[in-house]
């Protein structure tokens, strides 16, 4: 039945069937074998989506969309340049800076990739840069969405094992500032070694005119974080206050959105929120056959067997997620896997908290890794290079990715230090 299910599975995914359907179609067929009516597989895929921690995941996308056609893109650059920009490799400096800025707001990697790569590929590549490189740092950088708070990755990790969404944001913060420093170092390294040129140093009056314009947007992490951390809002009431501080900053600060642009807003949010709740809808199903096959027991059983430690496990599960994301985007992964690994995760006493960071890190590393990572397709698509080009820029930080992610493995301290304050 397990084989059966999979063959199933990768096969509509190679006859690009969505992800969703396939998971959906494929248990169906094999819980429909088992025995199973075939009328309440609706009913089990509703029940799961009916969630109110879910909701967070159209607020923080929303309000991603919202700031991303507001403007806040292009000043965050501009302000960011006025103040590095004439430093060596200042271009790089702010692609990182602006990805890891921006990362905090959208909550997603494509989305990061997108807005920054859109503008800094161009003006990196037009400042001397290999645009292999700067499509590559981009592509990197973009990454940090995914860890960063608010993360989609994390509010779904946050809701299968019941733990608390906001002490996981808050696990996220450090190891998102880690990952961007190292991004930062061999940034600062590479333009060193290279000899890049810089761009001409801002006068005061052009950082401070830059800065004001741009603060308006960087202040929506801090709030966003702030209420969470307070306790003055759930992360998914903290969704909406992203939602309504980013219409206000963008129609009546910024000034660049219209009432036109309502129905794109509304178009490309749905779009992204459908496709991740129509995979949560197929992974119910997927979860209903694995617990009625009983797999998460027998896995446990054959673990014992073997005598493997927890660090054994952080290997087993990091070559795991490195070969799912290839074929699969992170919902995807997370929906699958975690049902069956967090017993194990309690069993070898690792911190769900420490899991959650170590498994995203692994799920960034899956959005650059060929041939299906897709930050690599969002970045050759608004570039119009070929896929093949984009993972040559990748490679070098793929290797700096999974280097940090051994770090963040072997000193737990750097995910869980802040949730200490958080009771």
């Amino acid at each position: 039945m397990i084989l059966l299910l999979f063959s199933i599975f990768f096969v509509m995914l190679i006859l690009r069937i969505p992800i969703g359907i396939s998971l959906a179609v494929s248990s169906s067929i094999v819980l429909v074998l088992s025995g199973f009516n075939l009328s309440m597989f609706p009913q089990k895929m509703f029940t799961a989506m009916e969630s109110f921690p879910l909701l967070a995941i159209p607020g923080f996308v929303t309000a991603g969309v919202i700031l991303a056609r507001g403007g806040l893109t292009k000043y965050l650059i501009n302000a960011l340049e006025a103040w590095l920009g004439h430093l060596p490799g200042g271009l790089a400096i702010v692609t990182v800076l602006t990805c890891t800025i921006f990362a905090a707001i959208s909550g997603s990697s494509p989305a990061t990739a997108a807005a920054v790569g859109s503008i800094m590929i161009p003006a990196m590549v037009n400042n001397g840069y290999d645009k292999k490189y700067a499509m590559g740092l981009v592509a990197a950088s973009g990454t940090l969405g995914m860890l960063i708070p608010p993360s989609i990755v994390l509010i779904m990790f946050g809701i299968i094992a019941e733990i608390s969404i906001g002490k996981l944001f808050i696990a996220g913060v450090i190891p998102g500032i880690f990952l961007s420093g190292v991004l930062l170092a061999s940034a600062i390294f590479y333009a060193r070694k290279n000899n890049y040129k810089s761009m001409k140093k801002a006068s005061w009056e052009e950082k401070k005119k830059h800065t004001f314009k741009a603060v308006w947007g960087m202040l929506l992490p801090i709030i966003i974080m702030g209420s969470i951390y307070t306790g003055i809002a759930t992360p998914t009431e903290s969704s909406i206050i992203a939602v309504v501080y980013g219409i206000i900053v963008s129609a009546f600060v910024y000034k660049e959105l219209k009432f036109r642009d309502t129905r794109t807003i509304l178009v490309e949010s749905i779009n992204v929120t459908s496709m991740i709740f129509l995979i949560i809808g197929g992974a119910s199903l997927l979860s209903l056959f694995l617990t009625n096959e009983q797999i998460p027991v027998a896995l446990g059983e054959w673990l014992g067997t073997i005598n493997l430690n927890k660090w054994g496990f952080f290997i087993l599960t990091g070559i795991l997620f490195l070969i799912l994301g290839v074929f699969l985007e992170s919902v995807s992964i997370i929906l699958i896997t975690l049902p069956i690994l967090l017993p194990m995760v309690y069993y070898f006493g690792i911190d769900p908290f420490h899991f959650a960071i170590v498994m995203t890190i692994n799920l960034e590393i899956g959005m650059i890794t060929p041939p299906v990572g897709l930050n690599l397709f969002v970045v050759s698509g608004i570039t119009r290079e070929k896929v093949e080009d984009v993972v040559k820029g990748v490679f070098p930080f793929i290797i700096l990715l999974i280097l940090a992610l051994i770090l963040v493995i072997i000193f737990p301290s750097i995910s869980l230090w802040l949730t200490e304050f958080m009771k």
